[in-house]
């Protein structure tokens, strides 16, 4: 009797993987049982060139006469000419600041303004997918001279001054000279410089170092793209884990992090400025375009 009941449970086992496996099929196996059509002849469709005056689709964060949705510090944000201008001076230095879009943070999106660098010190960037944060104490480091003591006390007072606009997160930057134009920064953070002007790298976290996994050419070459005195096109793609820095049509920089404690998913967007000495940075046609 055991063997007949245990055959009859084989037998009902069976039935049953049967049913399972007749009845679950995967789209694969769904199309192979039909008749499809025949496939017609490939008919690949040629992107069109790059357009930098194309705004189709794109939203205007900046409408060129007020700082309307903007937040920053009065004394350093204004509007001249159709553009946003950070200035800075001996007399009225800007230190490390920023002016915020307060209206809506970002996700995913495609970032496009121009840029202009007025003075040997003008140094700025493009914060995304940043927060606002209290200012953080700076560690003086050994030795300090009495130089830098007193750089850093002045620091610090202007970021005591402009703490509402202190933010932490991911930047483009930009410097006058275009050392380190195009690279990826993380403000705020131990992280500092990301990806350097001519890398794709790979924050994956979990103790691992970042890594170099391809060039996009030489600084002396990224360089050549820059227009030192003139208006420069930005443009900034982050799509998911994936942030690329594009200027004048090139790539300068891309960076994969999907490291889990520290990458950003959304935030605000800024325009960075900081000194020191005489100096502007001029922003005009500002739009973004917002990705799945």
């Amino acid at each position: 009797m055991y063997i007949s009941n245990l055959r009859k449970t084989a037998g009902l086992f069976a039935a049953a993987v049967f049913f399972v496996s007749a009845t679950v099929t995967s789209p694969a196996q769904k199309a192979a049982g039909k008749k499809l059509p025949p496939l017609g002849p490939v008919n690949r469709v040629p992107p069109e060139p790059r357009n930098w005056e194309d705004h189709t689709g794109w939203t205007s964060l900046f409408d060129g006469k007020t700082l309307t949705g903007w937040s920053g510090a009065p004394e350093v944000w204004s509007v001249a000419d159709g553009t946003i201008v950070g200035s800075s001076s001996d007399a009225i230095p800007s230190g490390t600041t920023n002016l915020i879009y307060k209206v809506s943070q970002f996700a995913n999106f495609r970032l496009r303004m121009e840029v202009k660098m007025e003075g040997n010190g003008a140094n700025g960037g493009i914060q995304y997918r940043s927060h606002i944060v209290p200012v953080r104490d700076r560690i003086l480091p050994a030795n300090p001279t009495e130089e830098q003591k007193a750089r850093m006390a002045k620091a610090a007072e202007l970021n005591k001054k402009h703490a509402a606009w202190n933010m932490t997160g991911y930047q483009m930057d930009f410097n006058y000279d275009n050392r380190y134009t195009g690279q990826l920064y993380e403000q705020s953070s131990e992280r500092g410089i990301m990806t350097y002007p001519g890398q794709v790298v790979a924050f994956e976290g979990h103790g691992a170092k970042p890594r170099v996994v391809a060039e996009l050419g030489t600084g002396e070459q990224l360089k050549s793209y820059l227009k030192k005195d003139g208006w420069n096109e930005i443009e900034i793609i982050a799509d998911g884990h994936t942030l690329t820095h594009i200027v004048n049509g090139h790539v300068f920089t891309q960076t994969v992090d999907t490291d889990p404690e520290r990458m950003a998913a959304s935030g605000y967007i800024a325009l960075e400025l900081e000194g020191p000495g005489t100096l502007r940075i001029l922003h005009r046609n500002i739009y973004i375009k917002k990705l799945p």
